[in-house]
């Protein structure tokens, strides 16, 4: 007898996952989504093995739940179904916080499993008229367990990822998580939207060079997921960006001093050599190819620098 999956939220990765795990193992994948011209467009395009509108009637049977909601939307989704779900369904999500929703996940009976995932994929597209089934190829999937996480869980959701295309499964903390996300993401959309903010913007139109476009690229976010992204990932977001307007403050000044010499010592000061090696010494070539897992010990080794 076949088991259930039910993939909550059809966006752009609630989407892309029916797609890339249609035939994984003897799972049956069901599509939830409350908007009629999502589940059309999913029905008529085999995301998934079928669809529907109601989760309520789904739960009950449903061996495991992966949420794709926007943050806030697995909050509330956790609050008002924390009663429905089976007995020892595994319940995951792909949210790029994890402790605001591990905190919310201590609603649930001690009979549910969750467990904190995030497959680090995604495009600057939305919906799921863009996913795909490729989408994870190559990329990380974060695992967040809890200290009573069940062994077999754990061990099918390694299968999961490794069926899905990601590279590897790294085990990390929540509070690891939140702070290598902020950093390496959520304040790189910052950015991204602060330079196209720039009144200048449209002046310099088809004079961009590929620095630009590599910079900007993320500029056209989902508003709504990334405010909820940003605010529930607040402390470690801030603690970022307060260090990147140190560094921001800290070139101006030497800029502003008119000292050349000033400034290319803050230009070596930048550290690019150190930084290169400290990635060689941690298995890679860039800062995207890192196994998340060895995050902790390089950004203590970096800060010392």
């Amino acid at each position: 007898m076949k088991q259930t999956m039910l993939i909550v939220g059809l966006g752009l990765i609630g989407g892309s996952l029916a797609l890339a795990l249609k035939g994984f193992e003897d799972f049956e994948i069901v599509g939830v989504d409350v908007s009629q011209p999502t589940l059309r467009y999913a029905a008529e395009h085999g995301v998934g093995d079928r669809v529907t509108e109601d989760a309520a009637a789904e739960l009950p049977q449903a061996d495991v739940v992966a949420l794709a909601l926007h943050p806030q939307g697995i909050v509330d989704f956790l609050a008002r179904y924390r009663d429905a779900f089976k007995p020892g369904a595994l319940v995951w999500d792909v949210c790029g916080v994890k402790t605001a929703i591990l905190e919310a996940a201590q609603v649930l009976p001690g009979t549910v499993d969750f467990i904190g995932c995030h497959p680090m994929a995604g495009t600057e597209f939305s919906g799921v008229e863009h996913a795909f089934a490729e989408m994870f190829r190559d990329s990380h999937f974060l695992l967040v367990p809890r200290d009573d996480s069940r062994p077999e869980h754990i061990a099918l959701l390694e299968r999961l990822a490794a069926y899905i295309g990601c590279k590897d499964v790294c085990r990390t903390t929540a509070q690891a998580h939140d702070a290598l996300i902020a950093y390496t993401s959520q304040m790189m959309h910052l950015i991204a939207v602060s330079v196209c903010d720039d009144p200048e913007l449209f002046q310099c139109r088809g004079f961009e060079g590929s620095s630009f476009r590599g910079c900007t690229r993320v500029a056209a976010l989902d508003v709504g997921l990334w405010t909820q992204l940003f605010s529930l990932n607040q402390p470690a977001l801030l603690a970022a960006v307060d260090r990147l307007l140190d560094n921001l403050q800290s070139y101006r000044d030497a800029l502003a001093s008119g000292n050349r010499a000033a400034l290319a010592e803050k230009s070596r000061a930048g550290h690019t050599s150190e930084v290169k090696a400290l990635l060689i010494k941690h298995g890679a070539d860039k800062l995207s190819d890192i196994d998340p897992a060895e995050y902790p010990a390089l950004l203590a080794e970096a800060e010392v620098l």
